[in-house]
């Protein structure tokens, strides 16, 4: 691993600053200064000031102020936003299983990439760390990873559409709004943290530190800001993983010998599955603002983040399907192994005792049969993956004059993926055979009767590969708005507006596979083992019984990574994996005009917003009329390029109520759209040799259409406190869902032709209705409270759940605040849903809450002591298939503790 560098010398020299500065005057909101500002008072103050902006809203909006943030355990936007009403959060675009650091966001049971993520309005270009991410389902998420809370001043999550708002979020959108340095109170202000992290599965310190710098001149005309963060974290995952379920051939001997055998799910493998991380996020942003009259003024953003996430994931399990299904390699007969016993449940094989197979070993005249292997071992090394995300960003606003302002913003966006060396190695083992129990939603129960699982030894090697992946995301955009005072009865202004965006999304994936002897022969020598086995406490979160397996050997990355040289897998690539790459082009023009209407005890908004979207998607078409690529062992291919076009005409009304003082009362309707996920649109096929599975897009893929309805009231009760209700409708005309077809396809793994069952996307109806209730109240002295409930139905016409649909989310928060305490305990509840297909199987994450506290200790005005804790209960992440019968993972990943002292000038 590369040695901790020295602290930024910024960020030091602000902590001995405020560590040798005597007492000053602390912060305090001023009564007559915008409820934009980001300087705010305590734990109260700031959820006021959140109040009082959705209050405000002419939309049905939640907001999120910066002290929540900063005195919440969050640790990026996302852990921020999942407290409000309608947001769900998880911590994985899907493909990779559940992690410790939540990553994506959706809102009202959707999925993630039906909510829109702007930063200050536009858009901000992503990137995945994780190579199944970059190389699987690509979709429109933003990955969260990339942006610490520290950069924000505040959040909004808006639930209903307006005109002037970038199209992109069927659900809703999350706009990020950065710190500006005209904002703040005093000429110049310093904030630092410094924090260390305990992680108690990896058992890992590490350093943490953010620093902010604002400047402003004494006539307010010119500030500058700089914010700097360098963030590292040991990342540990003890997991069980399934991977997938095939039925039982019927022409098997296992079928033939047991007819109720035919047809029936048989786990692919059950897997001990052992993965460890250092991730260290860096970056900072800037911002320039310029104000040298009350007419005009213009701002420069920037903003950069990177998150290095080198990763060692091993696996070691049994090949169940493989066994009973295998067939001769030469004459198609079925070999496959017959159990001994058995048991059934919902279609489900949750029980088998697997003899050891009687199939001929490998020699030069008996063909690699990879299914007979009763065990597998894999340790895939990736050094140097890694993910980014940045941009520049140019705002304007010119007072023409007193009834005309015109405001601009243009820009660019990049954000980068890379895994510059997916270094896999698979050993096998035969001569054995195999037992397992499925036990629903508690551990499966697994053994190789006859194999010491903790030594490496008897094992031949299977399968190699060093495959490389790099995906790009870009966008420039360009955006000019204007606004006109009318003041003629209920019309009280007109705004109108063009925007023009150019979007670019590209997956490559350059691979090695130079290893001519990595085919389960004996004639490619072991990578050196060290006699290591996976951590004794390994699997102690998810289960403490007898049975669980444990005690698996492992091999040094560093021996992996010296074995693959040998081959020059590491090295530069040999083919490509066409069938996985993409290339996807976007041209969007939108125009727009609405109306800003107010009467008496009313106020609203009626708009609409006209797009023309213009998509050129490039797909890798197996042989086809101009095939290229005659030396890559992946075959021929023609790269075919799908050119369209479409329009979009999305009307909207927003209405605010002041049925009393204190009373709210809130109606929407709007028509909503988001364009299709990057992978769905692309006709490629990705291949997964191992489960036999896959997946391909479809570039006639319509994008998402929603109309939808929205009722909310609001009971402002008390000062900082909230009583509310309000109910949804979205009716998607055009939802997308994903279908299944067995086609043949050529195993490159394996060296042979393998029938796969394909996943591809169609578009289809759905609907989805639900309930909000939220409550909020400073209690008495320094207590308070708020909790919140949220309800959603979401359904395809097909009758399958709505991906990312949780029936039921609830929020509890408790705080205590005085002039030097600060404390908060949240707890978070999100019910099973919909992750999709994994693996060309269905995957449902079960219900999962999370215990998270906070702790903040003023010493004096300049100086605090910061505690926060995650994941206090240490909650499992558990998915399943079609039912609990069918587990497909469990995953626990610790604690986390951060201690840290904040201090500001």
């Amino acid at each position: 691993m590369e040695r901790m560098r020295t602290a930024p010398t910024p960020i030091a020299s602000a902590v001995l600053m405020m560590l040798a500065c005597s007492a000053g005057q602390s912060w305090a909101q001023e009564a007559d200064k915008p409820m934009e500002q980001v300087v705010v008072s305590g734990i109260r103050a700031s959820l006021e000031q959140a109040l009082t902006r959705k209050r405000n809203s002419d939309t049905l909006a939640e907001v999120v102020s910066a002290e929540d943030i900063g005195k919440l355990p969050d640790k990026n936007v996302a852990d921020a936003v999942q407290r409000v009403p309608g947001v769900n959060i998880s911590s994985s675009a899907g493909g990779e299983g559940g992690f410790a650091e939540n990553d994506r966001v959706s809102i009202r049971g959707t999925s993630s990439s039906l909510t829109q993520t702007l930063v200050n309005g536009h858009a901000i270009g992503t990137g995945d760390w994780f190579v199944l991410d970059q190389a699987g389902a690509v979709g429109r998420s933003v990955s969260y990873a990339l942006l610490p809370s520290e950069i924000v001043s505040a959040v909004t999550v808006q639930k209903s559409q307006q005109a002037d708002m970038v199209e992109g979020g069927v659900a809703g959108s999350v706009n990020i709004e950065t710190r500006k340095p005209l904002d703040f109170k005093k000429q110049f202000t310093a904030e630092a943290t410094v924090q260390a992290i305990y992680a108690d599965l990896p058992r890992k310190t590490d350093p943490q530190m953010n620093a902010l710098f604002a400047w402003k001149n004494d006539a307010k005309t010119f500030g500058v800001l700089l914010q700097l963060f360098s963030e590292k974290r040991h990342e540990r995952r003890d997991g069980q993983e399934f991977y997938g379920y095939a039925p039982i051939d019927a022409e098997s001997n296992a079928a033939k010998a047991h007819p109720e055998l035919a047809g029936v799910l048989a786990p692919a493998g059950i897997s001990a599955s052992l993965f460890e991380q250092e991730r260290k996020r860096t970056g900072g942003a800037i911002d320039l603002q310029f104000k040298p009259s009350r007419d005009f003024s213009f701002d420069i953003n920037g903003f950069s983040s990177s998150l290095d996430a080198a990763n060692y994931n091993r696996s070691f399990y049994n090949n169940i399907a493989g066994n009973l299904n295998a067939t001769d390699p030469v004459t198609g007969a079925s070999v496959g192994v017959v159990p001994s016993s058995y048991v059934i449940k919902s279609g489900t094989l949750v029980s088998a005792t697997i003899p050891a197979s009687q199939y001929p070993a490998v020699s030069a005249t008996q063909p690699y049969n990879p299914s007979l292997y009763a065990a597998f071992g894999d340790q895939i090394y990736r050094p140097g993956s890694s993910s980014s995300s940045a941009y520049i960003d140019l705002d304007g606003s010119y007072r023409v004059n007193e009834n005309l302002r015109i405001t601009g913003s243009a820009g660019y966006t990049r954000g980068t993926g890379k895994t510059p060396a997916d270094i896999g190695y698979e050993a096998g083992l035969t001569g054995v055979g195999s037992s397992y129990t499925l036990n629903g939603m508690s551990p499966a129960l697994m053994s190789f009767p006859g194999a010491d699982t903790s030594s490496f030894t008897g094992y031949v090697t299977a399968s190699a590969w060093g495959s490389h992946v790099v995906t790009l995301d870009t966008e420039k955009y360009a955006q000019l708005d204007g606004e006109l005072r009318l003041d003629r009865g209920v019309m009280e202004s007109a705004k109108f507006g063009v925007r023009y965006a150019e979007h670019h999304r590209n997956v490559s994936q350059p691979e090695n596979r130079s290893c001519a002897v990595c085919d389960g022969t004996t004639s490619a020598p072991l990578p050196q083992w060290s006699g290591a086995t996976y951590p004794s406490n390994f699997g102690s979160g998810i289960s403490t019984g007898a049975g669980f397996l444990r005690n698996v050997w492992q091999i040094d990355p560093a021996a992996i990574a010296a074995w693959a040289a040998q081959y020059d897998l590491t090295g530069g690539a040999t083919t490509r994996n066409w069938a996985g790459e993409l290339d996807v082009r976007e041209k969007v023009s939108a125009a727009y005009g609405m109306l800003n209407l107010a009467g008496d005890g009313w106020r609203g908004n009626v708009g609409v917003r006209l797009v023309h979207t213009n998509q050129a998607t490039i797909t890798n078409i197996p042989g086809g009329d101009n095939p290229i690529g005659q030396d890559n062992v992946n075959g021929e291919y023609t790269p075919t390029l799908n050119q369209r076009s479409y329009n979009d005409v999305l009307p909207s009304a927003n209405f605010k109520f002041d049925l009393s003082p204190t009373l709210v009362g809130r109606v929407a309707v709007a028509k909503t759209m988001a364009r299709a996920d990057y992978s769905a649109m692309v006709g490629a096929v990705t291949l997964n040799d191992t489960n036999l599975t896959g997946s391909s897009g479809n570039p006639n893929l319509k994008p998402v259409r929603s109309l939808n309805y929205d009722a909310a009231l609001e009971w402002y009760f008390a000062p900082k406190s909230l009583l509310s209700a309000g109910v949804f409708y979205m009716d998607m005309s055009s939802y997308v869902t994903y279908g299944t077809a067995n086609l043949t396809y050529y195993n490159n793994s394996f060296k042979r032709f393998d029938s796969y069952t394909i996943s591809s996307p169609t578009n289809i109806g759905a609907t989805n209705r639900g309930v909000e209730l939220a409550w909020q109240q400073h209690i008495w002295g320094g207590f308070g409270a708020l909790a919140n409930y949220t309800y959603t139905d979401g359904k395809a016409d097909d009758g399958l759940a709505v991906v990312g649909n949780s029936k039921t989310t609830y929020n509890a928060e408790a705080y205590y605040e005085d002039d030097k305490l600060s404390a908060r305990l949240a707890y978070t509840y999100r019910s099973a849903f919909s992750g999709g297909l994994y693996n060309s199987f269905p995957q449902v994450m079960a219900g999962t809450g999370n215990l998270a506290a906070s702790l903040n200790y003023k010493i004096n005005e300049n100086l605090s002591i910061t505690f926060d804790a995650l994941n206090l209960n240490n909650a499992v992440l558990r998915y399943y298939g079609m039912n609990k019968d069918q587990p497909i993972a469990s995953y626990s990943n610790g604690r986390q503790y951060y201690l840290g002292l904040r201090g500001k000038l």
